[in-house]
């Protein structure tokens, strides 16, 4: 249930909360939009008879709120609805819940359990956890490269067969941002959208340090999408383009300034330099590798390396999928 909100609710977590009544499913609700009723509202609306609350569980992912927010606190709702016990996956690590929701409920006598299944309901909300916990947002180094290593060539620039192109704007439409290098936006001229995909466009993201992007009539300026410069010059907004400064280079700089702007996930798309830069930083937690059936005949710019186990493959037809978590 709470699955059926990726990609719509961020900064916020998925959340999906079941109602049962002797051991049958009388409600059932999710997340489904940021600023929309959370999962606890959704489920209690969709029960027929009220009545039968009183005598119900009510089974949720991640620990009710206990603040207001865009909405009112969930563990209230819950009290008013008279449930007479509720059973949490994982409590929230938001300072603002962090156990709050679970003790106002145990205060107004309902019955609480939590830690069912909590490894998959953290691994569910991994990018909100890291963003929470770590105060940065969930980073996923993702390229392409060719069968022989390398990342791009001169006279090639589109290695990935349409399979795997698809499935990268599938990935624009479930995270929050994608970020490229100065050369990438100056070179390749990105749109980052989801063209291929139906679905929301990701912010787009660029490190151009020197606002050397500035007046090229590139298509990260036509203002079809919210786009950022992080930069070393100004901060404004103008024509639609938020610049932001940065003090520095350093990807700790950088994955600040994306945190201060409530970016929970990203995917850094290029080019090498800064692949490596997050690789050196040992700041990622996952790589998505398509890896072409292809040879560019060692021509061209050699792809990151790196020399650990992969989590899984898949096959795309003219590429291989491989990740690495």
């Amino acid at each position: 249930m709470a699955e059926k909100g990726f990609g719509q609710v961020s900064p916020n977590p998925m959340v999906g909360c079941l109602i049962v009544h002797n051991g049958e499913i009388i409600g059932s609700g999710y997340h489904n939009m940021y600023g929309g009723p959370h999962a606890e509202v959704n489920a209690i609306n969709s029960v027929k008879d009220a009545h039968l609350l009183k005598e119900s569980i009510a089974y949720v992912s991640l620990e009710p709120c206990s603040h207001f927010g865009k909405t009112p606190p969930c563990a209230d709702l819950l009290i008013q609805s008279g449930i007479k016990k509720v059973v949490i996956g994982s409590l929230d690590p938001n300072p603002l819940v962090a156990g709050k929701g679970m003790e106002k409920l145990i205060q107004a006598g309902i019955e609480v359990k939590h830690g069912l299944l909590e490894n998959e309901c953290k691994k569910l909300n991994k990018r909100f956890f890291t963003f929470i916990n770590k105060k940065r947002p969930y980073v996923i180094l993702k390229w392409a490269e060719s069968a022989d290593g390398f990342i791009a060539s001169e006279d090639t620039k589109q290695i990935s067969g349409l399979a795997a192109q698809k499935r990268l704007h599938k990935w624009r439409s479930e995270e929050d941002a994608f970020l490229v290098g100065t050369n990438t936006l100056l070179q390749d001229n990105p749109q980052l959208n989801t063209r291929l995909w139906k679905g929301k466009n990701p912010i787009r993201v660029a490190i151009d340090f020197e606002l050397k992007s500035e007046n090229k009539h590139l298509k990260f300026y036509d203002q079809s999408q919210r786009t950022i410069i992080l930069n070393g010059v100004k901060n404004e907004i103008s024509k639609g383009i938020e610049f932001i400064q940065i003090p520095d280079r350093r990807i700790d700089s950088i994955l600040e300034a994306l945190y201060q702007s409530k970016i929970s996930s990203v995917v850094v798309e290029g080019g090498t330099i800064l692949l490596n830069s997050f690789i050196d930083a040992n700041l990622y937690d996952e790589i998505r590798i398509f890896k072409s059936k292809k040879l560019l005949l060692n021509n061209g710019i050699a792809a990151p390396k790196i020399d650990f186990a992969a989590s899984s493959t898949e096959d795309l037809i003219d590429d291989n999928l491989t990740t690495y978590e």
